[in-house]
C-alpha cells in the first residue's frame, strides 16, 4: 500500500521561504510522477509542481513559476522549495504519486492522481 507523509509546513512572513518535504513508501518503483497540490478554504485543489522520478522533468503553475522548485532528493522523496511567499500561498498542500501511467499530465490535474498524503499547514502572514 502506497503512503506518503509530508512534512516543513509552518507559519511563515510574506516574503519569506519555506521546504516542504515529502516520503513515499509501500511501492519501489521508480516508474512515477509525483507533485504538490494544494488547497485553500472554499477553493478547489490545485496543482502547484509535479517532478517525473528518475529523469527529473518538472512543471509548474503558472501562478509559482520562478518562486518555486521542486526537486527530487531520491526515487522516493521529493521536496518543494518555496521562496518570496505571498499571502495568497496559505492553504493545505498535498504530495501527490501517480505510478498508472507513470507519466505526468500536462494540466497539473489532481484527478490524474490516486495516492495522497494528508497534507502540511502553509499560512503566509505577517
Amino acid at each position: 500500500q502506497v503512503q506518503l507523509v509530508e512534512s516543513g509546513g509552518g507559519l511563515v512572513q510574506p516574503g519569506g521561504s519555506l521546504r516542504l518535504s515529502c516520503a513515499a513508501s509501500g511501492y519501489p518503483s521508480r516508474n512515477k510522477c509525483m507533485g504538490w497540490f494544494r488547497q485553500a478554504p472554499g477553493k478547489e485543489r490545485e496543482g502547484v509542481a509535479l517532478i517525473k522520478i528518475g529523469d527529473g522533468s518538472t512543471d509548474y503553475a503558472d501562478s509559482v513559476k520562478g518562486r518555486f522548485t521542486i526537486s527530487q532528493d531520491n526515487a522516493n522523496t521529493i521536496s518543494l522549495r518555496m521562496d518570496s511567499l505571498k499571502p495568497e500561498a496559505t492553504a493545505m498542500y498535498y504530495c501527490a504519486a501517480r505510478y498508472y501511467p507513470g507519466s505526468c499530465p500536462s494540466d497539473l490535474s489532481p484527478a490524474a492522481f490516486a495516492y495522497w498524503g494528508h497534507g502540511t499547514q502553509v499560512t503566509v502572514s505577517s
